[in-house]
């Protein structure tokens, strides 16, 4: 038996409602977004109806080997045969195994590894350890960033997602990112009583694709040495090749205290993420070794998931094929630019990491709801929606890239036919 469409969209839509998020079945009613994910496969979903479309949302990098990848899910196979989750009390073998590939696919003296389950977990046991380690309280993020809806990720994050649970924990402060003048003259003042630590993601993705100045980090890496804070790296989006290299930090040649991934990790098949932290950071881990758990991080099916993740990312002419395609991705935008000027006001991208700047903020909802009637699946960036973010999986081959041009070209025409 299929366990896809087993009932009829509506009764879906309805049992959903019911039992799991009235108002997010809500408001995709209201927008006239009825996809219900079916069938899936490489760079493809389905609907329960059979309507395909090539996924350039990839939910955020959690399909960039597409869906179900083959060697992936070959991998959760073998895993069944022999493991299960394990015990995260004691030593674990594949725990071990993954670190250590992990910290050999990391710059710098990045040897450390705490395991979770997603990217806020990850980000949470990344500002633990930075207040734990420097012992000050001070955490600066990104005006408009994201780094999830855990606790401490919450306080990082833009007000609309953590107002509603006020007060949150003293100590953090947000700058504008990519302006290295405004995290100077709060790293000065000693951001809420002491920095700890700086945290960017490397191409903030909910901000709208916003790539920062090339010497940027540079300049952020000298700022958090001369001010004794740590350095975070976000790299749950742009991490596991999305921009070209391993990880986005390594286009700009810098290397962080801590960097924080996930999503990708996963393969889309097992939740996994991972926290890599400098070996002169490990002091105060080795002294509370039992002061962040997480019991399902690192699960070792997943383990030997994410090595096949990494097994992959790292065969021969992965990665240039990503910047080969990202290149052509890059002409296909200078010809919309030209083709669309009083619509498409930008494009932004580092490697597959990918955005369209549009005209005002009704555009990118409208892309997103033109993007089902021209088969590819986009979404805006939540803080900036005049944003289409393009993400697709790192496996696309150029003639469907060619297709995804050739949809956003209609899309960007029906467009500017409807805007004001």
């Amino acid at each position: 038996m299929s366990l896809i469409g087993q009932d009829p969209r509506e009764v879906v839509f309805q049992r959903f409602a019911r039992h799991v998020s009235s108002g997010k079945a809500r408001f995709f009613k209201e927008a006239g977004i009825d996809f219900i994910f079916g069938r899936r496969e490489g760079v493809y979903v389905w609907d329960l109806e059979g309507n395909r479309l090539i996924n350039c949302h990839c939910n955020g990098g959690v399909f960039n080997l597409g869906h179900r990848h083959p060697r992936v899910v070959a991998a959760l196979r073998r895993a069944l045969e022999e493991l299960d989750i394990g015990n995260h009390h004691l030593v674990s073998e594949h725990r071990a195994l993954l670190a250590e590939r992990l910290a050999s696919v990391c710059p710098g003296d990045l040897n450390r590894v705490v395991f979770g389950v997603g990217g806020g977990e990850a980000v949470d046991a990344a500002i633990k350890l930075a207040r734990g380690f420097t012992g000050r309280p001070g955490v600066i993020s990104a005006v408009g960033g994201y780094h999830g809806h855990t606790g401490f990720a919450l306080a990082t994050g833009d007000a609309k997602y953590s107002a509603p649970f006020a007060p949150l924990p003293p100590g953090f402060i947000q700058v504008p990112f990519g302006d290295l003048e405004a995290l100077e003259e709060v790293l000065e003042k000693g951001a809420g009583g002491g920095t700890a630590a700086v945290i960017f993601e490397t191409v903030p993705a909910t901000l709208g694709i916003v790539v920062p100045p090339e010497d940027f980090f540079a300049g952020v890496r000298e700022l958090c040495d001369r001010h004794g804070a740590l350095m975070i790296i976000d790299e749950v989006q742009t991490g596991l090749g999305r921009c070209g290299e391993v990880w986005g930090i390594n286009t700009y040649g810098v290397a962080p205290d801590i960097l924080v991934t996930a999503k990708g990790l996963s393969g889309g098949i097992y939740p996994m993420s991972a926290t890599v932290y400098s070996d002169r950071l490990d002091g105060f881990f080795q002294e509370n070794p039992f002061i962040h758990v997480s019991t399902f991080g690192g699960a070792e099916v997943g383990c030997h998931v994410a090595l096949e993740v990494l097994d992959i990312l790292e065969e021969e002419g992965f990665l240039e094929h990503v910047r080969e395609v990202a290149a052509f991705f890059a002409e296909g935008f200078r010809e919309l630019r030209e083709r669309h000027p009083a619509v498409l006001v930008e494009t932004r991208q580092r490697g597959l990491m990918m955005g369209l700047k549009m005209a005002n903020e009704l555009c990118g909802p409208l892309m997103t709801l033109a993007g089902f009637r021209h088969g590819i699946l986009t979404i805006y960036a939540n803080n900036d929606p005049s944003v289409s973010q393009v993400l697709p999986p790192l496996i696309i081959e150029e003639e469907q890239a060619r297709s995804v041009l050739e949809s956003l070209d209609a899309m960007l025409a029906e467009l500017a036919s409807n805007l004001p």
